[in-house]
């Protein structure tokens, strides 16, 4: 029941969306484009603003960009022999290369290993955040119909406020640039709405899909490398690095987690297969339910 406890309230919020949006219609487009470019940076900002650097940052970090692009290299090793588009293959990028240990992979984290887990959790998280906001975007702007490659895929990241809360918030701190209460205060309030507002919209996007339409032999593969292949690439890595057992079964587990919900507003914001990528993330969080528990036999 408390991993019930975990998963059931991040389904509500999806079925919030999806609801809404058969109900009222909303445009989807709109709302993402709201949480990427007004909610999200102060997110980041927060979370590179307040996190405190030491030298497991180093080591996770590492973890969190060499398991993404390990990833993409297995991705484009499948693409290569399976003939992708380059929009195809962008949006297995994102739907593969990415994890939700925001809000999805922390709370568990710190179910299964208290507040001693959870400081790494949040490492690995404001990493994750890193390699999205750059990596993810740069993928999603290169794979969009719109696009003419890498060059808008460059100048997508560049233009990404996202980056700037990122480094504005390293700047901050390490600087150490005092911020009122009031300004903490603000600044949380639209950090807190980020998380939910993009999960909301991505149950609006499952509410658009239609079944008919998803490519469920691609669909398998991307699964098996999100929930499988992922946290096997994970135990060889944290083999590699000097770090503890207990973090190394943190780096095994968040590598098992299903989707980041944020892939879903950059494919919908650059239109780079929404609907393949939102599949990938409600069917792998729903298969969660069932993969993790494996992970934590092996693991723990």
């Amino acid at each position: 029941m408390g991993f019930l406890g975990v998963l059931l309230p991040i389904f509500g919020i999806f079925v919030l969306g999806f609801i809404g949006q058969k109900k009222f219609n909303l445009d989807t487009k709109s709302i993402s484009t709201m949480a990427l470019y007004l909610m999200s940076p102060f997110l980041v900002f927060r979370t590179f603003y307040s996190a405190e650097f030491t030298i497991n940052y180093f080591y996770l970090f590492l973890f969190t960009i060499v398991l993404c692009l390990s990833l993409i290299l297995v991705v484009y090793i499948i693409s290569f022999f399976r003939n992708y588009t380059v929009t195809e293959t962008s949006g297995m990028i994102l739907a593969s290369a990415f994890m939700n240990n925001g809000n999805y992979g922390t709370p568990v984290i710190f179910l299964l290993f208290g507040a001693a887990g959870l400081d790494y959790a949040i490492i690995l998280m404001v990493g994750q955040q890193l390699v999205m906001c750059t990596i993810g975007i740069y993928f999603a702007a290169k794979g969009s119909p719109e696009g003419n490659g890498v060059q808008t895929a460059i100048k997508a990241v560049c233009r990404m406020p996202i980056v700037y809360g990122a480094i504005a918030g390293t700047v901050f701190q390490f600087v150490n640039i005092p911020l009122s209460n009031s300004v903490m205060e603000a600044i949380n309030l639209v950090a807190n709405a980020a998380i939910p507002t993009i999960m909301i919209t991505l149950g609006m996007q499952l509410a658009n899909i239609s079944l008919k339409k998803i490519a469920y032999r691609k669909l398998s593969v991307s699964l098996l490398l999100k929930l499988a292949v992922s946290p096997a690439i994970a135990f060889l890595l944290s083999l590699a690095l000097p770090v503890g057992e207990m973090v190394r079964h943190i780096m095994i587990i968040v590598a098992a987690m299903p989707t980041a919900a944020n892939t879903t507003m950059y494919a919908l914001q650059f239109n780079t297969e929404p609907e393949f990528v939102s599949s990938a993330t409600f069917i792998s969080t729903s298969l969660s339910l069932i993969t993790l528990p494996i992970i934590f036999f092996f693991v723990l």
